[in-house]
């Protein structure tokens, strides 16, 4: 068994991409490529297939790429107790993150400390940054929603609210309105998130529960295409106070009558939490929380 071609494998069987598999692997997709036919023509077997314009692993990829997964992560488990003996000069760290402003400080300081580690970004909804995480397509998420698993290590360490936003000829803004009353949004147009949003699904529930009905005039599956929906003036839109920034074009209102909020975390592998760079990441929070 040839454990550069099986490496191969599992990068492809993980990101579901030769392009993608090689990235991680930081070698060409050429390469990646013949290692994987190489394993094939090996064996006389076929280990992934073409579905539209991606590859899926074949039955027989399936459970290969589940055995794959257990042996190179007992050897990266291993890797990671050797390395978080030695100083932080070099190395490699992939973040996957469901919005960059809370992110971004974090990096900065990470940066200053270790300049010697390179740093991958991904970004998505909190769904698909935990998908990445549990997938291991990256070493640490901070993402704004996070249920208990033994599998994770993670750690609170922001909370904001959420508030809504209108533009700055909108009547609320111009009265200078400082909040409203979750009763104010039934009937009116709002610009909403995609339905995995945390931001879109919490407001949500609390409609629900009153029994209030916004008019979901426009659906945008990104943060800044919402914001820029609603500066428009094509409707009222929800996001986290700490994502708003200073945007002038934007008026601001609390909710009066719920305390609906995010709650920031940053969690890793719980296996991985040893890992130097891991610890030395979140070893930046509490410096982080006391700003």
């Amino acid at each position: 068994m040839n454990l550069i071609q099986l490496r191969a494998f599992d990068a492809v069987a993980r990101d579901g991409s030769f392009t993608r598999a090689a990235e991680r692997l930081s070698v060409s997709q050429p390469a990646v490529t013949a290692h994987v036919k190489a394993l094939e023509n090996y064996y006389g077997v076929t280990l992934f297939q073409r579905r539209g314009r991606g590859i899926e692993p074949t039955e027989l990829g399936r459970q290969l790429a589940t055995i794959s997964r257990r042996l190179f992560a007992a050897a990266d488990e291993a890797a990671d107790l050797l390395e978080a003996t030695r100083e932080l000069h070099e190395g490699r760290l992939e973040i996957a993150a469901d919005g960059p402003h809370l992110l971004m400080p974090l990096l900065a300081a990470f940066r200053t400390r270790y300049p010697g580690v390179s740093l991958a970004l991904t970004m998505g909804n909190a769904r698909d940054t935990l998908a990445h995480l549990l997938a291991e397509r990256c070493d640490l998420a901070v993402l704004a929603e996070l249920a208990a698993d033994p599998a994770l290590h993670a750690v609170a360490f922001q909370r904001h609210p959420i508030v809504a936003i209108v533009a700055r000829s909108h009547p609320w803004a111009l009265a200078g309105r400082a909040s409203l009353a979750f009763a104010e949004l039934d009937g009116v147009p709002m610009v909403m998130r995609e339905p995995q949003s945390v931001t879109r699904r919490s407001v949500e529930a609390v409609c629900r529960e009153r029994g209030v009905r916004p008019l979901r005039m426009l659906e945008i599956a990104s943060r800044e295409a919402m914001k820029e929906a609603v500066a428009a003036g094509l409707g009222i839109g929800v996001i986290s106070a700490a994502e708003l920034g200073r945007d002038e074009r934007f008026h601001a209102l609390g909710f009066a009558d719920a305390d609906i909020h995010h709650t920031q975390y940053l969690a890793c592998l719980e296996r991985r939490r040893e890992m130097r760079p891991v610890r030395a990441f979140f070893s930046l929070l509490p410096a982080l929380a006391a700003d």
